[in-house]
């Protein structure tokens, strides 16, 4: 089978089209006609060289909503015709994490950066013969994929393609990083930091919950708006503005946790976050920063002696197999707003210009809305 697909050859480097050698699926694969794919940041930090490429070319893409069109002898959770959803991080059901309600944390997840689809064979070729490696096993900048029976999770059919993709990533990591990384409680005051993909939908899991103040932070105009119509209670340009705020509504306490959700973190930024919180109160980090990035610059008496508390979050910690369902319900019954996260599709062919809006603020969730 032949697919179009956006591939990287080098970083810093941008995507380019190829027409790709598609190969039958394993025993174990499952082959998906890829309908729509969410233009992650996560994507973005492999063409700046942020997050290194275990093998070039590489397929981008990690979320994606699609049809099954073909599936291994041995796969037993689809079949033909299922409309799935793909997650990043395998779920086994088997390792001592997925055991303990923590699929998120699956042994598998160490196969995410292996250079092919996770075996010692490559699922694509270029028209040369070169191995092409697929992102996180998946490479949903594809036309067509073929991936781990592990990493498809079936879904409604009424669910429309172009807000199915964003269940993949940046829906369920956002939600779980207010409403299971950090618990927030009713009443709460929360701040989110960044507004984008991921921290919109903490904007939704706070309010969700009952947070009493939701404060948005972002210095792009359209995500602020975005927030305050989606659950943040007040939007400001910076974080120390929210944590200003957040003092005055809480008799000078602080936030009870700051959500951090930037497009590329910095250790320069966690000392406002960290100072934005208040006594016994969490900072949860989403965001990705380099990969040779070190140090938190925090002040250490005030970490020990407030008892406050810094969380990381990979998928919202929370196990994918359950979460993703469970929003997808919520998505149906209008309590989970995922098509309004959308301002914009985007042809395969226009994935560059869709990351050059994501950097210049023109939208909260770039999605590519496939052509067959």
């Amino acid at each position: 089978m032949k697919s179009k697909a956006a591939i990287l050859r080098q970083a810093p480097g941008k995507w380019q089209i190829e027409e790709l050698e598609l190969s039958e699926p394993g025993p174990t694969d499952v082959q998906i006609r890829i309908e729509a794919a969410g233009l992650c940041h996560s994507d973005d930090h492999f063409t700046t060289g942020d997050t290194p490429a275990e093998h070039y070319p590489l397929i981008g893409g990690h979320e994606g909503a699609g049809v099954v069109t073909a599936v291994g002898s041995d796969v037993r959770s689809v079949e033909v015709g299922d409309h799935v959803v793909t997650i990043f991080i395998p779920s086994c059901g088997k390792c001592r994490w997925c055991a303990a309600g923590m699929g998120n944390l699956c042994d598998e997840g160490a196969r995410i950066m292996a250079p092919g689809g996770g075996k010692d064979a490559f699922n694509f070729h270029t028209s040369t013969g070169e191995n092409v490696g697929q992102m996180a096993l998946l490479g949903t900048f594809s036309q067509w994929t073929v991936v781990p029976e592990q990493s498809v999770i079936k879904i409604s059919k009424d669910i429309p393609f172009t807000s199915a993709c964003l269940l993949a990533c940046g829906v369920p990591t956002g939600w779980g990083a207010a409403t299971s990384a950090t618990n927030v409680s009713a009443g709460d005051t929360v701040i989110v930091m960044g507004v984008g993909g991921i921290g919109i939908n903490s904007v939704q899991g706070a309010r969700h919950v009952g947070a009493a103040h939701v404060l948005a932070v972002d210095p792009e105009p359209l995500k602020r708006d975005t927030a305050l119509t989606l659950g943040a209670t007040e939007a400001f340009e910076s974080i120390e503005a929210a944590a200003e705020r957040a003092q005055q509504l809480t008799n000078g306490q602080g936030a009870d946790s700051t959500l951090v959700s930037v497009g590329v973190l910095t250790s320069e930024m966690l000392a406002p976050a960290f100072g934005s919180i208040r006594k016994g109160g969490t900072l949860v980090l989403t965001s990705l920063g380099r990969y040779d990035e070190a140090g938190i610059p925090i002040n250490l008496m005030e970490l020990a002696l407030f008892q406050k508390r810094i969380q990381g979050s990979l998928f919202g910690a929370q196990a994918p197999r359950e979460v993703v369902p469970r929003l997808a319900a919520l998505y149906q019954t209008g309590a989970l707003k995922i098509d309004e996260l959308v301002t914009r599709t985007y042809g395969l062919d226009q994935v560059n210009e869709a990351y050059e809006d994501m950097h210049g603020g023109k939208v909260v969730r770039a999605v590519i809305d496939m052509t067959h």
